[in-house]
């Protein structure tokens, strides 16, 4: 399809991509556009209808988006912030340099230029600034054939009219329906007979990630938005969940990678970038690793006395690191799901107790069994080892556990709480374990 249009343009025939594009789905024409020359790509965004031009903006990368606005007129910036959803709008503008920010409010009206600058004043990832303004709302003293009617006359421009909004004069919500309700209920009926009063809405400065849930917990396909007045502000729907749900769990999943989160593409962003991202958790845990060296300094007799103990020291860190990091990634992975509160810390702790009793046994069963019977280690070489081992895992899915809600109970991130940091604590401890019990037991 791609190589067909890029010869129509080619050629010249810009009426035949105009038809052959208006047909497509606005996802597919916007991957399109991102494997299209720059001045192809405005070539034929020009040529397509407004609307679909629209839709086709809101899926494009911001580079692109930067690109045509930079590249296009006036009036045709005014076009596609009239066609644009709001919430579409705002996120385009989230993004953007402030003068691209400043051309576009230019050429809006005045009352569209003040939600926007209303709406880019919301703090970052709360409801207010992931709503849309684009919802039906009703009045309860209308008829379901009222509802309808007001529906055909002012849907058209609403993003969604799955669930309609009733409201008093001040605004304020006092209830939902849904239009299937409407259309299944007698025309005669009155609205405030059908619509349900206990709604379930969040305020505008709410997390994105409590709102979320939120829709995970209630199977929701939008959600009212409330000033502190119970004010009706805007609704959340689906779709912005969904790109809400992708961020949040890539930012946990560069988080547990002892990384800086980005919203960047990784083909997208710079050596440098990447580099800053990084570097910084790099140094912390080089940093705190001079703690394991400082442990095994101390022990330093204990080594030169027994030369096979450094032979298993890579064996019970990496083992104890891992076994932490399986912990910390289930809690976490909890946490997040909200299925593990911070009430639930006993909880967690009794649950790693009895796993890591189970998985310790066996695994130290396999090692004595490796050491003693296949390595011919000492007897006391072998169950210093194998204590040793036990241990470690005990507390290592312990700390695991634990540190992830330690983390949400002081209102940080427990994502940071992964793998990469659990393994440097968990060093430090399986080596101060392992020398202290061989000097216990072989008497150095």
């Amino acid at each position: 399809m791609k190589e067909m249009i890029l010869n129509l343009i080619e050629q010249g025939k810009y009426a035949e991509v105009r038809n052959k594009i208006a047909d497509m789905n606005v996802v597919d024409i916007a991957q399109l556009f991102e494997e299209m020359d720059k001045q192809k790509l405005l070539v034929i965004f020009r040529i397509l209808p407004k609307d679909i031009a629209a839709g086709v903006f809101s899926y494009i990368s911001y580079e692109l988006q930067k690109y045509i606005i930079e590249s296009i007129t006036d009036i045709e910036i005014r076009n596609i912030i009239d066609e644009l959803f709001f919430d579409d709008a705002i996120d385009f503008l989230e993004e953007m340099p402030s003068n691209i920010v400043k051309k576009v409010l230019e050429n809006t009206d005045e009352t569209t230029r003040k939600l926007i600058n209303q709406f880019l004043n919301y703090p970052e990832n709360s409801a207010g600034s992931i709503m849309t303004i684009e919802y039906v709302d009703l009045k309860k003293e209308m008829t379901v054939k009222q509802a309808l009617q007001h529906i055909k006359e002012t849907g058209i421009d609403k993003e969604t009219i799955d669930t309609c909004y009733i409201l008093d004069d001040s605004r304020k919500l006092e209830g939902v329906t849904s239009i299937r309700k409407l259309i299944l209920s007698d025309e005669s009926v009155v609205i405030k007979d059908i619509m349900e009063t206990d709604v379930i809405y969040v305020n505008t400065h709410d997390h994105q990630e409590e709102i979320a849930l939120l829709f995970k917990k209630y199977d929701f396909l939008s959600m009212p938005v409330v000033d502190n007045e119970r004010r009706l502000v805007g609704i959340v729907t689906i779709d912005d969940i969904i790109d809400v749900i992708e961020q949040e769990n890539t930012e946990d999943f560069q988080k547990m990678a002892a990384m800086e989160p980005s919203e960047k593409e990784y083909l997208k962003t710079n050596a440098l970038a990447l580099a800053k991202h990084r570097i910084t958790w790099l140094l912390v845990l080089m940093i705190s690793a001079t703690f394991t060296g400082n442990i095994i300094k101390k022990f330093d007799e204990v080594l030169q006395t027994v030369v096979v103990l450094a032979s298993f020291i890579p064996m019970l860190m990496d083992t104890g690191g891992n076994a932490g990091s399986q912990s910390s990634a289930l809690v976490i992975r909890g946490l997040a799901l909200g299925e593990i509160r911070t009430r639930d810390a006993l909880k967690v702790l009794w649950k790693e107790i009895q796993v890591s009793c189970l998985v310790g046994i066996v695994l130290t069963s396999v090692n004595f069994v490796r050491i003693y019977f296949f390595e011919k280690a000492e007897l006391l070489v072998a169950v210093t080892v194998c204590v040793t081992l036990f241990f470690t895992v005990v507390l290592a899915k312990i700390i695991g556990g634990i540190l992830p809600i330690m983390a949400k109970k002081l209102k940080l991130d427990p994502a940071i709480m992964a793998g990469p940091l659990i393994t440097t604590v968990v060093d430090a401890v399986a080596l101060t374990i392992y020398f202290s019990i061989a000097t216990w037991l072989l008497g150095i």
